[in-house]
């Protein structure tokens, strides 16, 4: 049975695809680094960065559909103010990803 603190989250339903996605983008990591352990050729390893920099924005891209499915549309039946504050967090969330 779900806690209703599991259930708040948007992303819970994926959570499983989320971990795999995650464990792939570890091992991306632990490639890169050996990579450069290994004194690979400059240009392949950014290729591999880049990947990997894509990878994370493919999560985070996905994470921020689950808040706006989930959290803001159940903040946004609560009323104004919960909407208001879900919504910030998105803004916020948005403004960071565009930044890095």
């Amino acid at each position: 049975m779900t806690s209703p603190h599991e259930s708040h989250h948007g992303y819970i339903a994926d959570k499983d695809a989320y971990l795999r996605r995650m464990s792939r983008i570890e091992g991306q990591a632990r490639g890169i680094s050996k990579m450069i352990a290994e004194d690979k050729y400059c240009i392949d390893i950014l290729t591999q960065v880049s990947a990997l920099t894509r990878a994370l924005q493919g999560v985070a891209i996905g994470l921020l559909d689950d808040h706006i499915e989930h959290c803001v549309v159940d903040a946004a039946k609560l009323g104004d103010e919960e909407a208001a504050v879900k919504l910030k967090e998105a803004t916020d969330a948005i403004a960071r990803l565009v930044r890095s």
